[in-house]
């Protein structure tokens, strides 16, 4: 099975309004969107961004993220933490006034490889955080990445006229969970200053098991379910040792990289926040596109 095959079935099926269930959900956490103050703490997210595909095609998944843009407070500046920038060793922030759209991956319709997210970046404020932030030692990229899929393709939803600052952080690939954790609580000071912080990635991920028929595997529902339950009960530090879950952890994440961008959500959270959860569903078998809201 071809992968983009998959995703254009997909594709077809959210188009036709067979959506993945959440509608009633993103409309109550629209409800609460409205009802923050504009001069209130930026919130935190982490969103499950899923398919670059999601980008141009009708889908539930984009229909939310353009809503919470629409009523969200509107941010001085956005951090975002992906899962598709690794820079094992060492920690980077984009620091070029005019990041580059990063297409990485393959497969897809020229449409999607065409398409281009010309946010500005903030040399200013990736030079005032790596500047607040001694420990890990923060390190400036001023040309070599940008914003890849996992900042884009849900950046040009919910803000589709690219006018606000946008800035990346990378994943040390090398370093702990409790590390992720620990600098996204570093980061935290950032939301008093109307910085939004954003962790892209995906709850569930495994895209060896895909499958075309979209029948969702019992260990990526129990995976979920089990986290989302961690974070109901405010125990962030199981979800930082998700590892101790064995055999059900790895079956959902073989690799890391797109779980790492939560801790980062979470240790951004503030005692006073609340969680509101959207877009709980799952997809293609073993992708969870479950996100979340602190504010």
């Amino acid at each position: 099975m071809k992968r983009r095959d998959l995703i254009t079935a997909l594709a077809a099926m959210m188009a036709s309004g067979a959506a993945l269930g959440g509608r009633s959900s993103i409309d109550k956490l629209v409800d609460i969107a409205r009802q923050l103050p504009s001069s209130a703490p930026a919130p935190a997210l982490f969103i499950g961004h899923g398919s670059p595909i999601y980008a141009i095609t009708p889908n539930p998944f984009a229909d939310s993220w353009y809503k919470l843009g629409l009523h969200l407070p509107r941010p001085s500046a956005i951090v975002v933490i992906s899962a598709h920038w690794l820079t094992p060793g060492q920690t980077m922030l984009t620091a070029m006034s005019r990041p580059e759209t990063i297409h990485d991956f393959y497969g897809f319709p020229k449409a999607l490889h065409n398409k281009q997210y010309p946010a500005p970046g903030s040399p200013a404020l990736a030079e005032g955080i790596a500047d607040a932030i001694r420990q890990p030692d923060i390190w400036l990229d001023e040309s070599e990445w940008g914003l890849d899929h996992g900042t884009w393709s849900v950046l040009s939803q919910m803000y589709p006229v690219p006018n606000i600052p946008v800035i990346q952080l990378s994943l040390d690939t090398t370093q702990s969970h409790q590390f992720h954790f620990n600098l996204g609580r570093k980061l935290r000071f950032l939301r008093q200053r109307g910085v939004m912080i954003i962790g892209s990635g995906n709850l569930v991920h495994n895209l060896r098991e895909t499958r075309r028929d979209n029948k969702i595997y019992g260990w990526a529902e129990e995976f979920d379910r089990r986290i989302a339950g961690f974070l109901r009960d405010g125990n962030w530090q199981a979800a930082v040792d998700f590892r101790e879950l064995g055999k059900l952890s790895y079956l959902a994440h073989p690799t890391e990289e797109h779980y790492l961008p939560l801790l980062y959500t979470l240790g951004a959270a503030r005692e006073q926040d609340q969680l509101h959860f959207f877009n709980e569903a799952l997809v293609e078998g073993a992708i969870s596109m479950r996100s979340l809201l602190l504010s």
